[in-house]
């Protein structure tokens, strides 16, 4: 059985061992399968863009010819030096295809990139039952290969990032390798020459503004800061946020308060309650659920998802004045109005 740990992937393929002369990629994370694909045939061939030392194949292609593999992996480099066989692999079969470069393993390296395949899925159990190839999984990355992933691309651009703003920046990334480096990347572009990146330039440069926008005026409104939420109500409809989703991340936010104002009231430590949440609170968010719980007994939170509640049937009622039916229920509950008892 030779299928690699997730832990172990980048070391396995790092010192590939040539008895093994099989890779299959595979995983939900779709980006991490084709960097770790591409690192492979990088460190294989000094080019790879020389189509007589990398040949590209598409599995279902593949399928309906399985003879083509084994017949590719026997052709001599017109140059010499290694060949790659880079396969995508698709919805067919390419387990026959597959079989004859495994017994005896062929000279060529075949690697093969497939999406997220269960566990005894043909081509999964081929290649890890296998002592000529290996099986490596690739799943989202943690918080620490994200944190690892940020050092290493803005330390590329000569950029140090705040301990904050890291925080900020894993929790905004991941689920999809390639989609992360382009969002740490045009975070690097935005602080090009300023040698430090803040918590504000990330939340200026990564990710959803308009999620980021709406996170404010329901942090700054549970908190009883009105005139902060003023202003993140600006920025909201300054990102093009309707008034019906301001509402809703408001309602939502007020649902999840009101469970936690249910667990203090019960007995439960602030402190306590906040570190129970699942998905974990973000640390730059405590402080206005510390001063929210605080402030709202759990009474006051179902006054105040009420209102929001009926706040979003008026507003989608009427649009024309949808800004000034969700400006006035955040400023209510941001003013602590005596609507709520």
């Amino acid at each position: 059985m030779v299928a690699v740990r997730a832990g172990d992937a980048e070391t396995a393929l790092s010192r590939r061992d040539p008895k093994r002369p099989v890779i299959l990629l595979f995983g939900p994370d779709t980006g991490l399968v084709r960097e770790r694909a591409e690192g492979v045939v990088r460190r294989a061939v000094p080019d790879m863009a020389d189509p007589f030392a990398v040949v590209r194949l598409d599995g279902d292609e593949l399928a309906s010819d399985p003879r083509r593999l084994i017949d590719e992996t026997r052709t001599i480099g017109l140059f010499g030096g290694q060949r790659v066989i880079w396969v995508k692999a698709g919805s067919r079969n390419i387990v026959p295809a597959l079989e004859p470069a495994l017994s005896p393993p062929c000279d060529a390296l075949v690697v093969v990139e497939a999406g997220d395949l269960k566990r005894g899925a043909p081509l999964r159990s081929l290649c890890e039952n296998s002592q000529a190839a290996l099986a490596i999984a690739c799943y989202a990355d943690g918080e620490r290969d994200l944190a690892r992933l940020v050092d290493t691309m803005l330390g590329e651009a000569g950029l140090t990032i705040d301990r904050d703003a890291k925080e900020l920046l894993v929790s905004l990334i991941g689920g999809d390798r390639l989609a992360s480096r382009g969002e740490i990347a045009k975070l690097a572009l935005y602080a090009k020459g300023q040698g430090r990146v803040t918590a504000e330039d990330v939340r200026q440069a990564v990710g959803d503004a308009s999620a980021l926008a709406l996170d404010d005026v329901v942090d700054a409104a549970l908190a009883g800061d009105a005139t902060s939420a003023a202003a993140a109500l600006a920025k909201a409809w300054g990102a093009a946020n309707r008034p019906d989703a301001i509402l809703g991340a408001l309602l939502r936010g007020l649902t999840s308060l009101h469970q936690m104002a249910l667990a203090v009231q019960s007995g439960t430590s602030i402190d306590r309650v906040l570190d129970q949440q699942k998905p974990a609170v973000h640390f730059s968010r405590k402080p206005y659920l510390e001063r929210a719980l605080r402030g709202l007994s759990a009474d006051q939170c179902l006054r105040a998802l009420l209102m929001a509640d009926d706040a979003i049937l008026a507003a989608r009622r009427n649009a024309q004045m949808g800004e000034v039916i969700a400006e006035r229920c955040v400023l209510q509950i941001a003013l602590r109005r005596r609507d709520l008892g």
